[in-house]
């Protein structure tokens, strides 16, 4: 694909993504009105998504659909509009990544679009579409889409005996969290509230939780929440100030699902980047564990198969059937609550759980890509794989929403992790430099 990557369009406003491109990838709807006659679009706080929403707006009247835009949303909300109201949803939003990056996710019907959607859409954009004769759209309200998705958080109640700290990220949540945070919980300290276009994920959010894990400390607050610029990602710090990254809170999850009789197959999914520390405590737990390649539409699509409800990624993107078709920070972190008050434990006590192996991740920044194919990479990989066997993992895999290449590797020891991912990070850099 020349603009979709794992996850949309992403890049720099106005530089990659630009007035034009927006302007015609709303003009390609008109190769979708066998799907739907309207869309619904919303954004991040990002200072640049209210232009690129403008010109998606102005191509798709143009090509006769009528357009929905509900504003400054999180991505979850927007994609529980499309399913609800049986339609393509467009969410402007570069999710963790700085303010001056940008990007666009399509939806229908709750799902992200598909690859010969997209190979669509991309034909538009670098070749144009005859609109003549086509009957422009109009600009629609539809006042029930916020009602529709603020009603399925009817099933918690009040969590007034524990003291939270929410950070927002200076992002798409700052709607949807505020509304419903007051009704649940009585003890709360924020940070990331206060957007203002540019300190979207600055220092704040699920990216950047420093600041979360000292007010956890400094407060003695029960449990930290973050989320992402979009709002479909969670990471939580705990009441003894550690980190508890999406691996775990879907092993929470998994482990009250199946108590309860909801964990659909005993199954969950995740991907390639998962602590072996995490499979093995859910296996311990009579569950089955599926393992993907990295990216949401993997997970998504290993759900389906399995007919599983529960799977997702470390990096907090957590999908959880019982609650929306879809990752949704907020109703993740609510349904966490739930558990807590359930158990009556502290987050820490279900982390003791799981006993996790020594891992790292290092991003090799300003390299080319397809180095992670070359074949004494792929050799060095593998032969590391094979010493491994079930006790480790080693993965080298190109960012698909940023520029770097990511290794990661998992084994018993933190002395044979460092000596393994060293090696393979000499090696790829050797390479970009051209041994």
């Amino acid at each position: 694909m020349k603009y979709f990557g794992t996850d949309g369009i992403r890049g720099k406003a106005n530089e990659f993504i630009t007035p034009n491109m927006s302007y015609m990838l709303g003009k390609s709807m008109a190769l979708f009105k066998d799907k739907t006659d309207k869309i619904i679009i919303s954004r991040d706080t990002r200072v640049s998504g209210e232009m690129i929403v403008n010109n998606i707006k102005k191509g798709a009247l143009e090509a006769g659909i009528d357009v929905c835009d509900i504003g400054v949303y999180a991505t979850p909300i927007l994609a529980n509009a499309s399913i609800n109201h049986n339609c393509i949803g467009i969410m402007v939003t570069a999710s963790h990544n700085p303010y001056y990056d940008n990007g666009i996710k399509i939806f229908n019907q709750g799902q992200k679009s598909l690859p010969d959607e997209e190979a669509i859409i991309e034909n538009v954009i670098d070749n144009n579409i005859d609109l003549s004769g086509v009957t422009p759209g109009k600009e629609i309200v539809i006042p029930s889409i916020l009602d529709e998705y603020f009603q399925l958080f009817s099933k918690f109640s009040d969590y007034k005996n524990l003291h939270i700290g929410l950070d927002l990220a200076n992002g798409a949540t700052v709607n949807s969290a505020l509304k419903v945070l007051p009704e649940f919980v009585e003890n709360y300290m924020l940070l990331g509230a206060w957007p203002d276009g540019e300190n979207i994920n600055q220092d704040c959010g699920s990216t950047h939780l420093k600041n979360l894990q000292n007010l956890v400390y400094d407060y003695n607050l029960d449990l930290g929440i973050a989320f992402d610029g979009d709002g479909d990602r969670i990471l939580c710090i705990d009441d003894e100030g550690e980190i508890i990254d999406g691996d775990l809170l879907i092993y929470i999850f998994a482990k009250y699902l199946k108590e309860e009789f909801m964990l659909n197959n005993d199954t969950v999914v995740l991907s390639k980047m998962s602590n072996l520390g995490i499979i093995k405590a859910l296996k311990a737990l009579g569950i089955e564990v599926v393992q993907t390649e990295v990216g949401d539409k993997y997970i998504f699509q290993a759900l389906e198969e399995k007919n599983a409800i529960l799977g997702g990624e470390n990096s907090g993107h957590v999908i959880n059937k019982t609650l929306l078709k879809t990752g949704d920070g907020v109703l993740n972190a609510w349904f966490l609550l739930k558990i807590l008050d359930h158990y009556q434990v502290r987050l820490s006590d279900l982390k003791k759980e799981v006993t996790y192996y020594p891992d790292k991740l290092i991003n090799i920044e300003n390299i080319d890509k397809n180095i992670a194919k070359d074949e004494e990479i792929v050799a060095l990989v593998e032969n590391y794989r094979k010493i491994l066997g079930n006790d480790g993992k080693v993965l080298v895999r190109a960012s698909g929403t940023e520029p770097l290449l990511r290794v990661s590797v998992s084994a018993k020891t933190e002395d044979l992790v460092d000596m393994i991912i060293d090696d393979i990070v000499d090696k790829i850099k050797s390479k970009g430099k051209g041994e």
